[in-house]
């Protein structure tokens, strides 16, 4: 999409005048190429494999750099019946000779070890993890994320270990997925089953689960791991675990300032970490003061962070000034890169899919808009070109070498899929296109006008197949809503209020709103199905909304907005409430944050545009239907999988 216009009656600050230059010297940069190009239904659940025997799991539990003697250990499943159903116990009482509420366990020794016996019975598909509960003191609680249960020696390490940093890797990893230590679940959807054994295999992203210990770099070597971070977050957990008890000081303050979003106090640390993931924003000092001065893991944070966020910055694959984003139904992240003119790919743990080089074929120039269709398959747009490049979810080239053209483009901004396989662009000189999934023009030459249409930069389809677009030119500024026959249904001036000033990205809820991020005025504007504004004469503000340019709705209702202005990024909730604080979320090594998308297992992906990085906020967001074509023709759109 293009960059804002300008809105120098906004400006306030040098600091400002200073953002504002850089967001416009890349506007001017397009606008010079695009001169010379111009003169030139629900989901079944899945079957799930067999269940078959499975081989011993041994580990040890520690607290700290200390064997936690006599903990309870068990090896719970995540249910797969439906969201905050209770995790599965694994374990039989006439195996273990022991049981409680929770289930079956086994008991760690002096020295920390414990072994859980082989024999019990589960899929190979079916995620499971270990959660360790101490007797004296029961504040402590841990995790351990194992991912897909292991049916042979091959596909378990000879040994777990469960501490404060498995814990804290465990938790953000499937937060998406878990309401507390043992409410862990999914729908069971295929898509569901996808999207948790991602969630779960993401934990070894953040540490290694045979030594307990946080890793520099991802296993596929392209990402760049918070470690410091992470550790930090462990020795806050370590000051409850190593204490005397959950009511120990150490513990109370965690456990009060560690509450879920509706307000529910942890008893343990496990819980009180899911917390943590699920509001990274809430009470950072106290918890910060929490971290022991002897800290039992490092490297630890030299300063109080901004938020309690773990961002991991992946590279490679081509990525390069990274402008729009999109995530398929396998949970791969796509990017189109306006810094070299390419597209890449990188799987759901950050593993670049695509060549060094990126995506060329197809000659995407000025790549400024991407979206995945029914088939899986990326289209992006060509601003400088006035074309459409299609290619396989493999990579292949399925368009023209030259693109997809007519139909109306021109300067194509962004583009959407509908449920039939159509492809929507808007065209920032002043109309809509349609395509079939063939790249065959459905809109006239002069595409689809009206309704108010003046500078479209981004679309949007709802569950109903009418098409939403953002208006950049025109007074007063506005949004305008058509027909999936590219009817007007909103009035000749589009619909206006609600605090739009300049808006650019749009989003659909689950009921049917339109979401619009307004880059003049810092703020958000909701609008319903009718377009009538819902969030005031001003838009919803606050949570660090600073130049903002994007925006995605997870599973939750929840909006994330990144902000070019403060290289941040905003989480409201569904009734527009901050829930990021005041400088917005800013872990990981954000640069210049010009698009997001959200995956199926509640991470954040953030294209760095100032940079040759994605950052993902693990476990920050609630997982959501993706790609998001699929919840436009499931009536499932911003919802979870």
């Amino acid at each position: 999409m293009l960059e804002p216009l300008d809105t120098e009656d906004q400006r306030s600050s040098g600091l400002r005048d200073s953002l504002e230059a850089t967001v416009r010297f890349r506007f001017a940069l397009l606008i010079a190429l695009f001169s010379t190009a111009l003169v030139g239904c629900a989901v079944a659940p899945t079957a799930s494999a067999p269940a078959l025997s499975a081989v011993a799991i041994t580990g040890t539990v520690n607290g700290g750099n200390t064997p936690l003697a006599g903990a309870h250990v068990y090896l719970l499943a995540a249910n797969t019946t439906g969201y905050g159903q209770p995790s599965v116990s694994l374990l039989e009482a006439s195996v273990t000779g022991t049981s409680d509420s929770i289930g079956a366990y086994v008991t760690s020794d002096s020295t920390g070890h414990f072994s859980i016996p082989g024999g019990f019975t589960c899929s190979s598909t079916t995620q499971v993890y270990l959660y360790a509960l101490g007797v004296a003191n029961s504040g402590a609680g841990m995790l351990a994320a194992l991912g897909n249960c292991p049916q042979s020696a091959d596909s378990a390490p000879a040994n777990y270990v469960i501490n404060e940093v498995s814990t804290i890797a465990s938790a953000y990893a499937m937060a998406g997925f878990a309401t507390d230590a043992t409410h862990v679940s999914s729908s069971g959807t295929p898509l569901a089953t996808t999207d948790l054994a991602n969630a779960f295999a993401n934990a070894t992203n953040l540490y290694s689960p045979t030594t307990g210990a946080t890793i520099g770099t991802t296993p596929a070597g392209n990402g760049a791991v918070p470690n410091e971070t992470i550790s930090t977050l462990a020795d806050i957990l370590a000051s409850c675990v190593q204490s005397s008890g959950p009511r120990s000081a150490s513990c109370s303050t965690l456990f009060a300032n560690a509450q879920s979003l509706d307000g529910a106090t942890p008893t343990e640390t496990a819980t009180a970490t899911l917390n943590l993931a699920h509001n990274p924003g809430a009470n950072v000092a106290t918890l910060w003061g929490l971290a022991p001065s002897n800290t039992p893991f490092g490297p630890s944070l030299p300063s109080m962070p901004n938020d309690l966020t773990i961002g991991i910055n992946f590279s490679g694959g081509g990525l390069n000034g990274p402008y729009a984003a999109a995530i398929d139904a396998e949970g791969n992240a796509w990017f189109a890169n306006l810094g070299n003119n390419t597209v890449s790919k990188f799987s759901p743990l950050g593993a670049p899919l695509s060549p060094n080089t990126g995506l060329t074929n197809g000659t995407p120039i000025g790549p400024v808009g991407i979206a995945i269709d029914l088939s899986g398959d990326p289209w992006i747009v060509n601003a400088v070109t006035s074309s459409l490049t299609k290619y396989q979810a493999s990579g292949a080239l399925l368009s023209p070498q030259a693109g997809y053209g007519g139909g109306g483009l021109s300067i194509p901004q962004a583009v959407a899929s509908d449920a039939l396989g159509d492809i929507w662009v808007a065209n920032y000189l002043g109309s809509v296109s349609k395509f079939s999934n063939g790249g065959i023009p459905i809109s006239s030459p002069t595409g689809y006008v009206g309704g108010g249409i003046d500078g479209p930069v981004a679309i949007a389809i709802d569950a109903s197949g009418a098409v939403w677009v953002t208006n950049t030119k025109g007074s007063p500024a506005s949004v305008t809503k058509l027909t999936s026959a590219g009817l007007p249904i909103s009035p000749p001036t589009g619909y206006t209020g609600g605090g739009l000033m300049n808006p650019f990205s749009i989003a659909i809820d689950s009921v049917g709103n339109a979401w619009v991020v307004d880059f003049g005025t810092n703020s958000v504007t909701k609008l319903t199905t009718n377009g009538v504004p819902i969030s005031g004469s001003t838009g919803y503000t606050g949570g660090g909304l600073s130049l903002p340019f994007s925006i995605a709705i997870d599973g939750g209702g929840n909006a994330w907005i990144a902000n070019s202005g403060a290289y941040s990024v905003t989480e409201l909730n569904s009734q527009g409430v901050p829930l990021s604080p005041a400088t917005g979320f800013q872990g990981g090594l954000i640069n210049g944050p010009q698009a997001l998308a959200v995956d199926g297992s509640g991470n954040v992906w953030v294209a760095n545009s100032d940079d040759i990085t994605t950052t993902e906020f693990v476990g920050a967001a609630v997982p959501v239907v993706t790609p998001i074509v699929t919840g436009i023709k499931n009536n499932t759109l911003a919802t979870r999988p």
